[in-house]
């Protein structure tokens, strides 16, 4: 079964750890602007969110990349196991940034950029002390829970 990233925002304090981790992992600063996990702070309901790629199995950032800088790893039983940027191929248009639903991907210095879960290692999951973002199975009823949270903010995207 591929492993994700799970989160339970009932655990999340807001703490920033992740983005920090995620930043120095990938830019070799503590930055939390560079970071490819961001947390939405909701100070009225006090709540915290961490908000990270999906690795979408059907991911139309990917579809939306002219370049085809945006492809997807699958596992032996044809399961997405991440969605990866080719550098070398990407023209930094912005597309699969218009294209993510969840404003999970983002152009920096011409590039783009979005979890590529650390090789498989995600380092915002060892550094969260309050255990709300786990590396873990990615199962059906997951996958289909995000399929339909994408779908409802289509709908939502295009009625506007």
């Amino acid at each position: 079964m591929p492993k994700g990233i799970a989160i339970d925002i009932h655990r999340c304090t807001g703490c920033g750890y992740c983005e920090l981790m995620c930043s120095f992992t990938h830019h070799d600063e503590f930055n939390p602007q560079k970071s490819r996990i961001r947390i939405s702070v909701f100070s009225d309901r006090s709540v915290a969110v961490p908000v990270v790629c999906y690795q979408c199995e059907d991911p139309w950032c990917a579809k939306a990349c002219p370049s085809g800088a945006l492809s997807v790893e699958k596992d032996h039983l044809g399961r997405t196991t991440v969605v990866k940027v080719a550098k070398d191929r990407c023209v930094g248009c912005r597309m699969c940034a218009m294209a993510c639903p969840f404003g999970c991907i983002e152009v920096r210095d011409g590039l783009a950029e979005k979890c590529d879960l650390c090789h498989g290692d995600p380092q915002c999951v060892r550094r969260c002390r309050s255990g709300a973002i786990r590396f873990a199975d990615v199962d059906a009823q997951a996958a289909s829970k995000k399929k339909s949270v994408a779908q409802k903010l289509l709908g939502s995207f295009q009625e506007v």
